[in-house]
């Protein structure tokens, strides 16, 4: 085994110690959805409230971001403090030790679910800063600004609750579906229908030699066939500010402890789940753009700025123009909506190697001309309706390709904000498992 945890470690994996709630815990109360969702309907997480009641969960441990600006934070983070200290001093918890979980979830959309594997990522082969080469990546640019208040959050914190998802490109499927495939021979760790509308969640316990093996042998694989000058391994999928926070404090407690305690201090990992990128119920949706206040001449103008070629073509539907944005084309392609119908740009020589980082470049270039307001919208047809209104006007974007996602991410750097949604809200991380975060 310690070979094989050392081959682990080699690829910026570690197993965990995972807490759960004891049996009898309610867990259609325990797990709640990612803070970071629904943060302009606080109504969501009142009825959360309702629903949970006195009853243990996780919503009692998590700062949902619709809170963020209310008044006195602090008060609130004392109370996620005291809670986590309270569920350890009940304990509430069993301990499954030194394992990865295998993660099922199922929604509405994908009634075949989709599979993760629950690992702890070594933060120290993790950065987030532009021009990256780091095995561990972010995959959009990371907004500094928003991790101060995320690590007043975790910086005292005695537990981990994770809502990080991360994408590896396994197109032989070979590291979580061998996993998937022999399921009903592990141990199962719990099974539970999700709160408002987040379908079901399952897990297994993965804790023996052959599997730890396999895995690394799978991602061994996949490593071998990366760049060794740019080896991007695990991209991210969902809470990129979360794990910069993590990585930002464990910077903070290396500082404060000596270098040969490094190796096995808790701060230096977050949980995350591991997804393959090519698992058919992980949904990759683009994000579209609404432009406000602004004319089709004054768009076309700064368009023309970030291409060496633009040609502009009449489109009779909606329909019509996604398929023509998703067809191989020599151009770069995105649609436009406003009052007077639907057209498809063609461009030659773009500023960025995808239609969203050239139109983010025209979009800042608008936005620092105060020439526009936006908003990123997602789906089509509610980007398409919005367009259509007086001094409006939509971007409707290609879908985002998973055969070239990490090609992207290493060429570019990382995606502009707001490129790419996996899936809606109610299909997003719930909370189950915890982790000790502190010596």
């Amino acid at each position: 085994m310690p070979n094989t945890l050392e081959r682990l470690k080699n690829l910026g994996l570690c197993p965990a110690d995972i807490l759960l709630p004891k049996k009898g815990v309610d867990l259609s109360k325990w797990a709640v959805v990612a803070c970071d969702q629904y943060t302009s309907d606080k109504s969501y997480w009142e009825q959360a409230k309702s629903f949970v009641g006195d009853a243990p969960s996780t919503l009692n441990l998590i700062f949902p971001e619709a809170y963020l600006d209310d008044a006195d934070p602090a008060k609130r983070i004392e109370l996620i403090n005291a809670h986590m200290a309270n569920y350890e001093s009940c304990s509430l918890f069993d301990t499954y030790e030194n394992c990865f979980f295998l993660v099922h979830r199922t929604t509405d959309t994908y009634e075949k679910g989709r599979w993760g594997l629950l690992v702890l990522l070594d933060l120290e082969q993790y950065d987030y800063s532009v021009g990256s080469r780091s095995l561990i990546r972010a995959t959009e640019g990371t907004i500094l600004s928003r991790i101060p208040p995320r690590k007043e959050i975790r910086k005292n914190a005695s537990l981990e609750l994770p809502h990080i998802m991360v994408l590896i490109s396994d197109d032989g499927r070979s590291v979580i579906e061998p996993l998937a495939a022999k399921s009903q021979q592990l141990k199962k760790a719990y099974d539970t229908t999700l709160m408002a509308k987040g379908g079901t969640l399952s897990a297994w316990v993965v804790d023996n030699e052959d599997d730890f093996a396999s895995i690394a042998s799978a991602l061994e694989k996949i490593q071998s066939n990366l760049d060794p000058e740019n080896p991007l391994l695990y991209a991210m999928g969902d809470g990129n500010h979360s794990l910069a926070t993590a990585k930002s404090c464990w910077e903070d407690v290396k500082g404060t402890i000596a270098q040969e305690e490094w190796e096995n201090h808790p701060a230096r990992y977050a949980m995350v789940e591991l997804e393959n990128i090519y698992d058919p119920g992980l949904a990759f949706e683009p994000i579209h753009r609404v432009l406000f206040d602004i004319e089709f001449d004054t768009f076309k103008t700064e368009v023309e700025k970030h291409a060496d070629l633009v040609v502009i073509e009449k489109v009779s539907d909606l329909a019509t123009l996604d398929k023509l944005i998703n067809e191989p084309s020599d151009f770069q392609r995105f649609g436009y909506r406003d009052k007077r119908g639907y057209f498809l740009f063609n461009l030659s020589g773009a500023t960025s190697s995808i239609a969203a980082g050239t139109l983010q470049s025209v979009i800042d270039s608008l936005l620092e001309q105060e020439k526009a307001t936006v908003d990123y919208i997602h789906g089509e047809e509610v980007a398409a309706a919005l367009g259509a209104e007086e001094g409006n006007c939509s971007l409707i974007l290609p879908n985002v390709s998973k055969d070239t996602f990490f090609e992207t991410i290493i060429k570019d750097s990382a995606l502009p904000r707001k490129t790419f949604s996996m899936g809606e809200a109610n299909e997003k991380r719930y909370y189950m498992e915890a982790r000790k975060i502190k010596n």
